[in-house]
């Protein structure tokens, strides 16, 4: 009698050990670091993947030392999608093209497959795969997904690295706005800060 009363309560131990270990991994997935994206046009919270180590961390980084305050959403597609990330939008001229500025390094490619182009989704822009085959991404620069179906036809190409949680009606009036032949904003839609909030 003993013995079974014994086995049993081992066996409920490692059954609550296993369960409560499944879910601190599990919060742990489902926490990570939250950004403010402060905007013309209004604020963004963004969730930065903690399974994409390398983008989250070059973008808590770049966050850190300011790099994002005072840039332009240079691209916007209504639609598609919503780009930034560029230095050299930093008090551009009316007109001026964007778009090919960055720190000067690339990031690894991290592709993962749970990790969709969804409407608010936030991935990293690169360049072409007939110059860049490893799909290697932009030190800086990039894109929120704007389209209630998402943009499918991007999975697998580019670097999904979070998601905006609170804000989704911003990337709808950034994407609203007027553009340009390049579609650049007629209007500067600027960054004024991004900072890390959690």
């Amino acid at each position: 009698m003993r013995k079974k009363t014994f086995l049993l309560l081992a066996c409920t131990l490692s059954f609550i050990m296993i369960t409560s270990n499944l879910f601190a991994q599990q919060k742990t997935k489902s926490t990570g670091t939250i950004v403010l994206l402060k905007t013309t046009m209004g604020d963004m919270k963004i969730k930065l993947y903690n399974e994409t180590p390398l983008h989250r961390d070059n973008f808590i980084k770049l966050v850190n030392e300011k790099y994002y305050d005072g840039l332009l959403f240079h691209r916007v597609i209504n639609g598609f999608m919503i780009q930034g990330g560029d230095p050299n939008s930093k008090n551009a001229p009316a007109g001026q093209q964007l778009g090919t500025g960055g720190p000067g390094y690339t990031i690894p490619a991290e592709i993962l497959p749970q990790f969709k182009h969804k409407k608010g989704a936030l991935a990293a822009a690169r360049l072409s795969d007939q110059i860049n085959p490893k799909k290697e991404s932009s030190g800086s620069q990039f894109y929120i997904v704007h389209n209630n179906n998402g943009t499918p036809q991007l999975d697998g190409g580019y670097t999904v690295f979070g998601e905006v949680i609170e804000g989704m009606n911003v990337i709808d009036k950034i994407a609203s706005v007027k553009t340009d032949a390049a579609d650049r904003p007629i209007v500067d839609v600027k960054i004024i800060s991004a900072s890390i909030v959690k």
